[in-house]
């Protein structure tokens, strides 16, 4: 939650909304993977086979859902960010990209390779640290022979940023 606020404030985000979002975008990440599988299925939330075989990433999905059911929160910025923040997705908002940056900087995280640097970049080129982000996460499944775990959004959203039409 403080990182989400703290790039909000330094690229003119809505503070609020990165607060939000930042607090509750991990709020179905504990439930075992059973749970997350049975409450997409109660809840009619589309599972596409990447989740079915790593159901860790549902809790992106999932939290959007409890954030408006049960937390009562009706600004659909802030559940779209709570929504894609593992995977990315094509063309996002800025507070998505503040929350998807935010998840990975935070400080209790420190086993990416270039995380120092992403620290430092996010706080001045939000795409560029976007960009480092997708590409560290893509070489890092691919080199531990985990491309089944690739979410087809994250290597859309890799495509897309990192294409040349964006850059």
């Amino acid at each position: 939650m403080y990182t989400a606020q703290c790039l909000a404030m330094a690229h003119g985000a809505d503070l609020e909304q990165a607060k939000l979002a930042g607090l509750l975008h991990d709020c179905a990440k504990c439930m075992p993977n059973s749970t997350k599988l049975e409450l997409c299925g109660q809840y009619n939330i589309e599972i596409n086979d990447c989740e079915r075989a790593n159901p860790s990433l549902l809790h992106a999905k999932l939290g959007a859902y409890l954030a408006k059911k049960h937390y009562g929160i009706k600004d659909e910025a802030v559940l779209h960010a709570i929504a894609v923040h593992t995977t990315g997705q094509p063309d996002m908002s800025l507070l998505d990209k503040v929350l998807y940056i935010a998840d990975y900087i935070e400080p209790t995280r420190n086993k990416a390779e270039h995380l120092e640097e992403i620290r430092r970049t996010a706080f001045h080129n939000l795409d560029e640290a976007l960009c480092m982000i997708l590409t560290d996460t893509i070489n890092y499944l691919g080199k531990n022979k985990h491309q089944e775990y690739i979410d087809p959004m994250t290597r859309q959203t890799y495509d897309f940023y990192l294409g040349k039409e964006y850059r």
